[in-house]
């Protein structure tokens, strides 16, 4: 499977529905696939989320699960899982949470701000996202 971006490889987003466009063109991601998300706060993880959930079929509200820590998305081609591990102080918080199981349990698991996580998910694409200039352009980076 060839995803829409290379490691190294950098694409310019301009607006919101360009980042939707852009999340839903990993929808082809395999099963079973956690992806990282970088960035700061408001560089587009949760935009691009929402593109990529909705692009499986989930056609409810897409929110940042920063204080929830995970949500999970019912969608037609099964769960999704979105974590937000910026609040966290220790990883071992979100393996208390069961997030193996709900990683398993999952068709795709989005996790933000999971750099301390890195090293249990070592095949797991990574999305560095940045602000440009312009406040509705971002950029976004695949580093692994």
């Amino acid at each position: 499977m060839t995803l829409p971006l290379a490691v190294g490889e950098r694409r310019v987003l301009r607006g919101l529905s360009e980042q939707h466009a852009f999340g839903a063109a990993w929808m082809a991601l395999a099963p079973g696939t956690v992806l990282f998300l970088e960035g700061e706060l408001g560089a587009g993880k949760t935009s691009f989320s929402q593109g990529l959930v909705a692009a499986l079929g989930f056609d409810g509200a897409v929110t940042s699960p920063t204080y929830a820590l995970m949500n999970l998305y019912p969608t037609p081609a099964g769960p999704v899982l979105h974590v937000d591990a910026y609040r966290v102080r220790d990883v071992a918080e979100l393996y208390e949470m069961d997030l193996d199981e709900q990683v398993q349990r999952s068709r795709l698991s989005l996790i933000e701000w999971g750099e301390g996580l890195y090293t249990d998910y070592p095949d797991a694409p990574v999305l560095r996202l940045e602000h440009m200039n312009d406040p509705e352009t971002r950029q976004v980076t695949r580093i692994r």
